[in-house]
């Protein structure tokens, strides 16, 4: 039985690897790095299926180091102490360290990272970790603090499209039949991004033609996918399209879709705590100050299901999907802070009022630091009014309120405040 087409077509080189230029392109931070013949730590942050694993064999290819691979779903501590020992036996004076690589390193526990610290610390192994997850979430800090972290991103359609023409005219068993890409719609929908669910995709509607002469279609692939629809998702990638589907029916107040969704990702062995760290997000994003109380239930979702487990904490995640799912809405919050990072971008370092400095040394004092401010609680209501945003933004606004009941409170009192300024 022949390898899966994803992995026929995984590149052997940076030449022919696809997408991520601003990483390998030519100048790009990882190609300086390669071209160099040293590299050091780092942590591949992405989606499925945009090359991490192959990214990381083609740089320990070209230096010419020993490469070494371990799986956070299958190896222990011990897996862990025994791959550090090889290394250390390959290691040779004055020569690049042997690369380690661990897949979804986000599933380490703690114990299994505190034994690649020493090693990563001394040079023992170069440590290059992919993770489809938030690494500050999963990865101890201490770990973190000795890798780049680096960010994938989702293939573009020219790059999938190359990767395609690529399959059909160089995979040694396809170039053998006659394929015709006559509608490619379907197949970039269902990819999702995905490198290897578009060559997954491909290699079943191929497979499932009778002819060596095939036009592929949007209808040809659809079918294929209605009669096995879990075939393009070998690696279970699919939990992205459900978690999105889950937050996007919490966000449209639909608690039966809400807890639908939830029941698929429990069927299909989802980390709970996956799921619980998406309800906390939820929380912030889209109940935010219309329902304080959202996100104290759904953190203590978070710390119920990490103190219980499954099966028992399907139960407090169902409780925090529903109160979310029926709470009020708003995103004020999440986009005052959007609208706030982008005038810093665009406004750059501007200095701090004089008068909101603290003034801890005599040179302070007589330069004007905190002359001027007005301690808030001297006045009545505990408000006086002065300006505290910089000269060069003193009049923007950033924060507006919508218009759910816990909100309209917010926003009375501001106006009490500040008069115009919030009008």
């Amino acid at each position: 039985m022949s390898e899966p087409l994803a992995e026929r077509m995984r590149p052997q080189t940076l030449d022919d690897y696809v997408g991520q230029q601003h990483l390998v392109g030519q100048g790009a931070v990882l190609r300086k790095m390669i071209d160099s013949g040293r590299i050091h730590s780092f942590i591949l942050w992405g989606p499925p299926g945009v090359g991490k694993t192959t990214l990381a064999r083609i740089i320990a290819h070209q230096l010419k180091v020993p490469f070494y691979t371990l799986s956070a779903v299958t190896s222990g501590v011990k897996e862990v102490r025994e791959v550090i020992d090889r290394a250390k036996n390959s290691t040779f004076f004055n020569t690049v360290s042997p690369i380690l690589f661990i897949d979804e390193i986000h599933r380490f526990s703690k114990s299994q990272q505190d034994t690649l610290l020493g090693a990563v610390e001394r040079g023992t192994v170069t440590l290059i970790g992919a993770t489809t997850e938030n690494p500050s979430f999963e990865v101890i800090r201490p770990l973190l603090s000795r890798c780049q972290l680096y960010v994938l991103k989702p293939l573009e359609k020219d790059d999938l499209m190359t990767l395609l023409n690529r399959a059909i005219t160089q995979d040694v068993e396809l170039k053998q039949k006659h394929i015709e890409l006559k509608e490619t719609g379907a197949i970039m929908r269902y990819s999702g991004g995905d490198a290897r669910k578009l060559l997954n995709i491909l290699e079943l509607v191929v497979d499932a033609a009778e002819a060596d002469d095939i036009v592929i279609t949007d209808e040809m692939v659809e079918q294929r996918l209605q009669t096995n629809p879990l075939a393009y998702d070998k690696q279970g990638d699919m939990h992205y399209d459900i978690i999105s589907a889950f937050i996007k029916s919490i966000r449209g107040s639909d608690p039966d879709a809400a807890l639908y969704y939830l029941a698929r990702m429990i069927e299909g062995g989802e980390d709970p705590k996956f799921i619980a760290r998406r309800l906390v997000i939820s929380a912030s994003e889209d109940i935010g100050l219309a329902n304080p109380n959202a996100l104290l239930l759904a953190n203590a979702a978070f710390d119920a299901v990490d103190k219980i487990g499954w099966p028992e904490g399907r139960i407090p995640l169902a409780e925090a999907t529903v109160y979310l799912a029926t709470s009020r809405k708003s995103n004020s919050a999440y986009l005052g802070i959007d609208a706030a990072l982008q005038l810093v971008r665009r406004t750059g370092n501007l200095p701090v009022p004089l008068h909101l400095r603290n003034a801890p040394t005599k040179l302070m004092e007589q330069l004007g630091y905190h002359d001027g401010y007005k301690y808030a609680h001297d006045y009545p209501g505990n408000f006086v009014v002065q300006q505290y945003l910089p000269d060069g933004v003193k009049d923007e606004r950033i924060w507006h309120a919508q218009h759910s009941p816990m909100e309209e409170k917010l926003y009375q009192q501001m106006l009490n405040c500040w008069g115009e300024r919030f009008k």
